[in-house]
């Protein structure tokens, strides 16, 4: 995700009265409830209203990061009465509508906004603890898939362009060894040749687009574990967070997780000593996930988990790469040479990863 498109939303008099106007519209009044931020996420603004002992969850959608926010709506719409009609079992979040019947409320230069019900006894997860923990996450998004396994994936409406497309991100990696900051180029060498050498990842991915055992499916694609609710057991409720909800393979989904479970520190880490690949987090995404899953891959499919965590991390530090070389661009830099560390970071769990191949492959699927 985006680290620099997180608009600014300064609470000042005049952005106050316009949460008032968004409240009105849901028919809330600003002296009934009560007002939290949620500070979790980097994308939207997000926003716990508590009303007569319920909640509901607002946020502002981040149009710098989603350009159409109506097409966000649409697909969740669409999913919803899609799982009303076949599915209606399944615990499905949709979203508060306003008194006239929309899902989203327009406020001027603040964009778009939208509501859903607070899920109560609810909670989520920043960072994988546990195998277990693991093992439900990928148990509820593979439920998200497999539930929608009939419907039409080609309704969904694209919300980000290209966005798991590693062919692409190759190609602006290659564009910014043309034409990026030299200097960094220079400085990166090394870590450029790391990654150039491991482009057969790219050619496997565009043999991947190319076989029809391969199906595009409803996939989530932000697969992290914050997306995920859980109760007070720690089981897992449902999957949150449906703006990247578009057609995709599998391994967008298994492949992020196993880029965010597997390791024990995050991409944010410089002390590479402390990156890991932990076994049990791998079998636990694989027994999840196939939990819900397995009767609706394909063999040859099942054969690509390991590829899937080789995708998303390659993938991850291509990004974070180029966007090192050209003056950090699109993700912004907290410190000096940061999109630098976290490529190297991700450089080093993909070299740690492919080590355990054996070990991690040995499981049976």
């Amino acid at each position: 995700m985006n680290f620099k498109h997180k608009q600014q939303f300064v609470i000042t008099n005049k952005s106050e009265m316009m949460i008032d106007s968004v409240l009105k519209e849901f028919g809330l009044n600003r002296e009934e409830v009560t007002i939290d931020p949620i500070h979790q996420g980097l994308i939207n603004h997000t926003w716990k209203i508590g009303v007569n002992g319920h909640a509901i969850i607002l946020q502002n959608i981040n149009s710098l990061v989603f350009k159409r926010p109506e097409d966000i709506a649409f697909n969740i719409a669409e999913i919803s009465l899609y799982l009303n009609k076949s599915n209606p079992e399944y615990f499905f979040v949709s979203p508060v509508k306003t008194f006239d019947g929309n899902e989203l409320v327009h406020k001027n230069e603040y964009g778009y906004f939208r509501a859903f019900p607070f899920v109560k006894e609810s909670h989520t997860i920043d960072v994988v603890q546990t195998p277990s923990q693991a093992y439900e996450a990928a148990c509820q998004f593979g439920k998200f898939s497999a539930v929608l396994k009939q419907f039409d994936c080609k309704k969904l409406k694209t919300t980000i362009p290209d966005f798991h497309d590693l062919s692409l991100r190759y190609a602006q990696f290659e564009e910014a060894l043309r034409q990026g900051n030299n200097d960094r180029i220079k400085k990166a060498i090394v870590l450029i040749k790391q990654l150039k050498d491991c482009s057969d990842i790219v050619d496997i991915y565009e043999k991947i687009k190319r076989n029809n055992d391969f199906k595009l499916r409803v996939t989530h694609h932000d697969t992290k574990i914050s997306n995920v609710l859980f109760d007070k057991n720690d089981k897992g409720i449902c999957v949150i967070d449906l703006d990247t909800v578009m057609p995709g393979y599998f391994i967008s989904d298994v492949g992020d997780m196993i880029r965010t479970y597997l390791c024990p520190v995050s991409e944010e880490e410089q002390d590479l000593s402390k990156i890991e690949i932990r076994k049990e987090f791998y079998d636990a995404i694989v027994s999840g996930y196939l939990h819900e899953m397995k009767d609706e891959l394909t063999s040859t499919e099942k054969n690509y988990f390991f590829y899937a965590g080789t995708f998303m991390i390659y993938m991850q530090a291509l990004r974070f790469l180029t966007d090192y070389l050209n003056d950090d661009k699109y993700y912004g830099e907290k410190y000096s040479n940061h999109n630098l560390i976290r490529a190297g970071n991700q450089a080093e769990l993909l070299k740690k990863y492919f080590k355990k191949e054996e070990i991690l492959t040995g499981i049976k699927i």
